[in-house]
Formats: structure tokens, C-alpha cells, sequence
């Protein structure tokens, strides 16, 4: 089954309503419930700690009162029933992914921590790591309909289409790195593959394959707002929504594993160079400092926010989750000062 685009739209800038193969993932009004948001957290490489801040961030929001289900979406790499300390439950991933029960509310299992539930991921399906098209849309449809505050999703490494599509199609996307410079290259070279994805399934989606085809014929571009510049001499209501819709790729950023403020500081290097280089925004949420404590509760089995709440790293993630709220709130961007 061929992989057709995946995306979240934003009202096009031109008349007339988004096309028909973008509606099921288009932002807009839905019957029922649905999760309010649902954040993915990924990144260039593995061993950064993506699952370690899926689970406390998602401890932090269900302290906050917010109602929140983590979904292991790191398939065929599964564990974050054990960073919270948790058996693997009866039911996975793998029986909603192998039709074996009908709705994802059928695989969630409780944490034993208030306003927080978790959907462990598959292990047990060869095909559960490279779902086709139509099982990574149904999963999709079925995380947007969960009546929760958030749904996060703990994303695998890399950057397979996969990884990207979850990834773009979340209302927020966060991206881990840590101040290492293979971490950080990798980190770029993560977005970037994100960012060209979603530019491919904007051209996709709203007929510009032909014409990008066109501006890009034997040019260069520095970045890709010279490229939406030509587009918009070629074609200038297509050139606006295609801006529209690539202004919408927002990452959030989170620094894992800090030693010192200038550790710290990188965030911001990041988000400036990003900026620079792709005329693009991008939020820093904040940074998480290396703390021995927190690899203490790893091998016991314990969440560190439920292990040792009083530590650097454990404010850092409640702080982080109270920007996300904010800026939920206020549809603002979640910057720290």
C-alpha cells in the first residue's frame, strides 16, 4: 500500500477549502471527544533520553491536573513501560496495530499515577515497526480521539517517514538533543528531514509538485524562504499558502543532560541558527540538567519526578510543562527568558 501524505493543515491562505485527501488530519472541527493535544517527542539519535523526558514530562502535566495518556510510538523499540516501572501490560500496541481489539482505549493500561495512563508499545509484530499507510493512520485518527488533556508520543530514533509523519502531524513537535556536537548535528539533520517532509506533502497535497519542480530546475537556494520568494513570483497565491503552511512547522526544543550555562545556552544557538538558516521559528522549552539522580531511578525503575520531585531536573520538567500549558493557553510561544 503506497505511502500518501500525511499532514496537519492550516487554513490555506487562498479561497476555497483544503483539499479532500487532507482532510482526516486537518485542523478544524470534530465530532466527540478528542485529545486537546498531542505532542510528539523525537530526535536525530538515539540514547538522548527521549523516553526518560516522555515520562516525566507526562508525570509533570498529570500534576498539573491535566488528563494525560503516553503512547509508546518507538515501534519495534518499546520501553516505556519500564521507565515507569511498570509489567508489560496484557494488552499492546501490537493488538490495535494487528486489529486484534478495535479501539486504542482497548490497550490502555493504568500507571498507578493519577491523570496518567500509558499505551505500552508493540514488541511482539514484525510488521508493528513499519506500519503501512492505512495502520499508521487509523492510529493516528484513534490518538486524536482519546479524551485526554494530552497524548504523547514517544517517538523511535531516526529519521524514518514514520518518525516524520508523527512527528509533523502533532500539535507540538518537541525535538531532544544534548550538547554534544554528533547530537546536535544529528538534531539538525532530524528537522531538516522534517521540515523537507512536510514541504513535500504541502506540494503533495495542494498540487505544487510541478511547479516546485519548476523553480527549483538548476537553481540554489540558501534557504528555504528564497524558494518561497520564487514561488511567489511564479504563482503568488500558491506562494502564500505554500508559506502559510511551511510557518506552521514549529519544533519545540528541550536540551537533556546540561552540565553548565553554557550547556544550557546552546538552546538558544539552535533556535537562532535555525532561524537564520531556514527563516523558520523554533520554541526552546527549557533544559534538563545531567543529574546522576536521574539514572539512579532508571535502574531502580522509577520515574525521577516520582523518585526524587526536589532535584534541579525534576523543577526543570514541571517548569517545561507549565510553558506548555501557557502557551496552550495563549497560543503564544513557550520561549523561556
Amino acid at each position: 500500500m503506497g505511502d500518501g501524505p500525511i499532514l496537519k493543515l492550516v487554513q490555506p491562505a487562498g479561497p476555497g477549502p483544503a483539499p479532500a485527501a487532507a482532510r482526516p488530519l486537518a485542523r478544524g472541527k470534530r465530532s466527540g471527544p478528542r485529545a486537546r493535544r498531542m505532542l510528539s517527542v523525537g530526535g536525530g539519535k538515539g540514547g538522548i533520553g527521549k523516553s526518560l523526558i516522555s515520562a516525566n514530562l507526562a508525570i509533570a502535566l498529570a500534576r498539573l491536573g491535566k488528563r494525560v495518556v503516553l503512547v509508546d510510538a518507538d515501534l519495534g523499540g518499546a520501553n516505556l513501560h519500564t521507565t515507569l516501572g511498570l509489567e508489560l501490560p496484557r494488552r499492546t500496541l501490537s493488538d490495535f496495530i494487528d486489529r486484534k481489539v478495535d479501539r486504542l482505549e482497548d490497550v490502555i493500561s493504568p500507571t498507578g499515577i493519577e491523570n496518567l495512563s500509558l499505551v505500552s508499545g508493540a514488541l511482539d509484530s514484525l510488521d508493528a515497526a513499519s506500519p503501512r499507510h492505512a495502520q499508521k493512520m487509523r492510529l493516528l485518527r484513534h490518538v486524536q480521539a482519546l479524551d485526554v488533556d494530552y497524548a504523547i508520543l514517544d517517538l523511535g530514533a531516526g529519521t524514518h517517514t514514520n518518525v516524520l509523519d508523527f512527528f509533523l502531524v502533532s500539535d507540538h513537535g518537541l525535538l531532544v538533543l544534548v550538547p554534544e556536537p554528533t547530537a546536535v548535528e544529528n538534531a539538525y539533520r532530524f528537522v531538516k528531514a522534517a521540515f523537507w517532509r512536510r514541504m513535500r506533502n504541502v506540494a503533495q497535497v495542494f498540487g505544487y509538485e510541478g511547479l516546485l519542480r519548476e523553480v527549483m530546475e538548476g537553481a540554489s537556494f540558501r534557504s528555504p524562504v528564497e524558494l518561497v520568494a520564487r514561488v511567489v513570483e511564479r504563482d503568488p497565491e500558491a506562494g502564500a499558502n505554500l508559506a502559510n503552511q511551511l510557518a506552521a512547522f514549529r519544533p519545540r526544543l528541550v536540551v537533556n543532560q546540561v552540565r553548565s550555562q553554557q550547556d544550557a545556552e546552546m538552546g538558544h544557538a539552535v533556535v537562532a541558527a535555525w532561524r537564520k538558516y531556514f527563516g523558520l521559528e523554533m520554541d526552546y522549552l527549557g533544559a534538563i540538567a545531567y543529574d546522576d539522580d536521574m539514572w539512579r531511578a532508571v535502574r531502580h525503575r522509577r520515574p525521577l519526578l516520582i523518585d526524587r520531585p526536589e532535584v534541579p531536573a525534576s523543577r526543570a520538567f514541571e517548569r517545561i510543562a507549565e510553558r506548555l500549558i501557557l502557551a496552550d493557553t495563549l497560543g503564544q510561544a513557550a520561549n523561556p527568558p
